[in-house]
């Protein structure tokens, strides 16, 4: 079988889509084509796992009544991680940032990893098993590029309880909560983070984050 060859445009393309990628929060209303999500879900399906373990279990949210408990359960804890800026100047900017689209994204998935997952063997998890949610997060990855292409937004949201989610969606009890996933169109497309737009957090020099020994 032939490689198949990525030239210099695709590779300008690869660049630009990496720093298109955004975390979304405000999401137009339309709901995404089912043919969409489904390729969405195959193609994160291709990414490598540990022991090609695949440790991913994606769990849609199609029920309303969820959707509005998840919604109400991430406000509250957002509420109580607010109190850990009180007293800075910084607690305001907080409570006005938009941190979830749980209401108004088109698609709510939730990925868990299987921490008993029988593929793969076990293979390279002796000495480091969190590998396993490592794969599962390579996938999400695989997924948000995914969805970038499509014009398509995602949004990680983590101001939750893990285990209080699993049991709201009744996953089995070895099945770990990795994130929580809005998935629509963006209400508006930008190359710079909101959180940087708002003041919150720029970019920082690679340099400051690569070292040699």
């Amino acid at each position: 079988m032939t490689q198949p060859r990525f030239d210099a445009e695709f590779a300008q393309k690869f660049d630009t889509l990496l720093r298109w990628r955004r975390d979304v929060r405000h999401f137009a209303p339309d709901p995404l084509p089912e043919r969409d999500m489904a390729e969405l879900l195959e193609q994160a399906a291709l990414s490598p796992s540990v022991g090609h373990s695949q440790p991913w279990r994606f769990v849609r949210l199609r029920s309303a009544a969820l959707r509005d408990t998840l919604a109400h359960h991430v406000d509250a804890e957002n509420l109580r991680a607010a109190q850990r800026y009180a007293g800075e100047a910084r607690h305001d900017d907080y409570l006005a940032l938009k941190l979830h689209g749980i209401r108004e994204a088109p698609e709510l998935l939730a990925v868990f990893c299987d921490e008993q997952a029988s593929a793969g063997h076990g293979l390279g998890i002796a000495t480091m098993p969190e590998m396993l949610r490592y794969s599962c997060v390579g996938a999400i990855q695989t997924l948000w590029l995914a969805a970038r292409i499509r014009g398509i937004g995602l949004g990680w949201v983590s101001i939750l309880d893990p285990h209080a989610v699993g049991v709201m969606l009744d996953v089995p009890d070895h099945w770990t909560l990795i994130a929580m996933l809005c998935i629509g169109y963006p209400q508006e497309a930008s190359d710079t983070p909101e959180l940087e737009q708002k003041g919150w957090q720029a970019r920082e020099p690679l340099a400051d984050r690569l070292f040699e020994r």
